[in-house]
């Protein structure tokens, strides 16, 4: 489950399509607790959950943002919803909003996982064809000039 929050009133179920929902309601998992906006949304696939876009599970970061690559096997829908998703997010950064997020894998545990960190991402040095979320990391976003 990845969420989302901002300090943005804009309505982002206005991009909603076949490939992506910002659904304002969200799952109720305990890692939303980790939201620092008061706008909070659940990103949701075409699957209904957010297992269709690009991920990195916690213990393969160090792949870091990257293009999709051959060897490593993503459906041309994944990689799309998840460029949308971070030209929704840009857009959001370059109006001036505050968003973050976390990426959570749920398995129906009452407690919050625990962020291993927290990741500044720079969209200035990240495109949105090589953004992907890391697994129990909580994102920040900006734009550097």
């Amino acid at each position: 489950m990845t969420i989302l929050s901002t300090n943005s009133d804009y309505d982002l179920s206005l991009a909603n399509n076949e490939l992506i929902q910002f659904v304002k309601k969200l799952p109720g998992i305990p890692e939303e607790k980790y939201l620092l906006f008061e706008n909070k949304w659940f990103l949701a696939s075409n699957a209904g959950c957010s297992c269709n876009f690009r991920h990195l599970s916690g213990g393969s970061i160090e792949l870091r943002f990257g293009e999709p690559e051959a060897w490593f096997q993503e459906d041309d829908d994944t990689i799309e919803a998840t460029r949308q998703i971070a030209a929704s997010i840009r857009t959001l950064i370059q109006q001036g909003a505050n968003v973050d997020c976390f990426d959570a894998w749920v398995h129906g545990q009452s407690d919050a996982i625990s962020p291993i960190t927290d990741i500044e991402v720079d969209l200035s040095e990240v495109s949105d064809t090589t953004f992907r979320f890391f697994e129990e990391y909580r994102f920040s976003f900006t734009i550097k000039p």
